[in-house]
């Protein structure tokens, strides 16, 4: 009966969609997978993770029923975590759900309108290639690439197509950060002088996963797929399970935390990337075979090309200390805008001794809360998922039946794409790494950087 619904529905659709297009001039591509109002968004999981159980998950379930999307099949190289995935899923929507072993699998039934694309990092633009090729919508989780090898290729692919794609850069469906893009873009900010980005937590099993490592074994999985294009290696159940600690699975801190921060540069300024990066840092307390730093300082510069204007950004993380917790903070002459707070202050402007001492008047903005002014953002119910993943899921699904562009449209993925790739070809150079614009190449010592 269901099925019978759906295809009078979307027939019904085509058709009145094919009756506008022969007085507008659409094409047939324009119109033929269009959503009717009412019909059911059918949605594929690519990658039961652990972020995907316990915030896109939830995130979806506070608005799946308002705007008639479900979840239909998953696909998952594990056996282990594929079994427990579908029992999660039934459990939470009250249906059977298809299991498939892999993506081929997945998008050989024919039955998805869109996926939820949540695996290891190296592996999202590549996945995404394969869902836009299946002509599907896709919410991906960050960092969108980490090789511009895999940046271009993703980009090049959704921009051949009209597939609504939403990059999990949350934060551009919050409230605060809307309306801190809108105060600096009006100019009431004035010149950004600095920004400091912060992350640092103390926890010495973050991304560890020992008790999954040991069920883990080499017969349970396709280890050939999982690398995709990176570099032959034998398994290992760690680097499949706690890939965030392994180069070239994952940059581990720039790639998990400062593409969100880093995102927001871009978003605010309209900055596609840095002009330079410098980082140090290393491993210097959690020894436990990882390749990725646990302590890390980087610094960028951005400004327009040949410019001498500008400002310097600095990212700082640990993880073996969380004073200075999460948050962005942005200066100018007159002040910071403060991401943690959310509050813009005259807190370190210019005051008036020290202006008259060079003939010069006091500049101190007034107080401003970001967090109670027009600029809305939708979240609906909340039942479970932080409120920026609940509101950016939301956004997506609202522009799959729209089609508008989503928050975090691709291109925003590819510019925090940039920013990671020079990072990590200063950490792993030593080297300050530059982007040469006409080849959209990362370099670092006069050579394109890879790995």
């Amino acid at each position: 009966m269901e099925n019978s619904r759906r295809k009078f529905i979307k027939q019904s659709a085509i058709f009145a969609a094919a009756t506008y297009a022969g007085t507008m001039g659409m094409s047939a591509k324009s119109y033929g997978r269009i959503i009717g109002a009412n019909d059911r968004v059918r949605v594929g999981v690519v990658g039961f993770s652990d972020r995907f159980k316990d915030a896109l998950l939830p995130s979806f379930l506070n608005h799946n029923k308002e705007l008639n999307f479900d979840i239909v099949g998953l696909s998952d190289l594990w056996n282990y975590r594929r079994d427990l995935g579908i029992a999660h899923l039934k459990e939470k929507l009250g249906h059977d759900i298809k299991a498939f072993r892999n993506n081929d699998e997945l998008y050989a039934s024919k039955d998805l309108d869109a996926v939820i694309i949540s695996t290891a990092d190296f592996q999202h633009a590549l996945h995404l290639i394969e869902a836009v090729k299946a002509n599907c919508d896709a919410y991906v989780e960050k960092p969108f690439a980490e090789t511009m090898d895999d940046a271009k290729a993703a980009l090049k692919a959704v921009k051949a197509t009209d597939r609504i794609v939403q990059i999990g850069s949350q934060r551009r469906s919050g409230e605060n950060y809307a309306n801190a893009a809108k105060y600096i873009q009006e100019g009431k900010f004035g010149p950004i002088t600095a920004v400091d980005l912060v992350w640092n937590v103390n926890q010495p099993g973050r991304w560890r996963r020992p008790d999954l490592v040991a069920k883990l074994k080499e017969e349970d999985i396709d280890w050939k797929r999982f690398l995709l294009n990176r570099p032959s290696e034998a398994f290992d159940p760690r680097k499949y399970l706690e890939y965030r600690l392994f180069w070239p699975y994952s940059s581990g801190m720039p790639g998990q935390w400062m593409s969100h921060q880093i995102d927001t540069v871009h978003w605010f300024t309209n900055l596609k990337h840095p002009r330079s990066v410098v980082a140090n840092g290393g491993i210097y307390t959690w020894k436990d075979g990882r390749r990725n730093w646990d302590s890390m300082v980087a610094v960028f510069d951005y400004g327009q090309p040949n410019s001498e204007d500008g400002f310097q950004v600095t990212f700082t993380s640990r993880m073996q200390n969380s004073v200075g917790d999460v948050g962005e903070v942005y200066y100018s002459n007159g002040g910071e805008l403060n991401l943690i707070t959310n509050k813009v202050s005259p807190k370190g402007g210019l005051k008036e001794k020290e202006a008259a001492a060079m003939g010069m008047k006091a500049n101190l903005l007034p107080e401003f809360d970001l967090s109670k002014t027009e600029v809305k953002a939708a979240t609906g119910a909340s039942m479970g998922g932080d409120p920026l993943t609940s509101g950016h899921m939301r956004n997506w699904m609202e522009c799959v039946r729209s089609r508008k562009t989503p928050n975090a449209p691709v291109e925003a993925g590819y510019s925090h794409s940039i920013a990671n790739i020079m990072t990590n070809a200063a950490v792993r150079t030593g080297a300050k790494s530059v982007f040469d614009e006409s080849r959209q190449e990362v370099m670092a010592n006069g050579k394109v950087f890879k790995y």
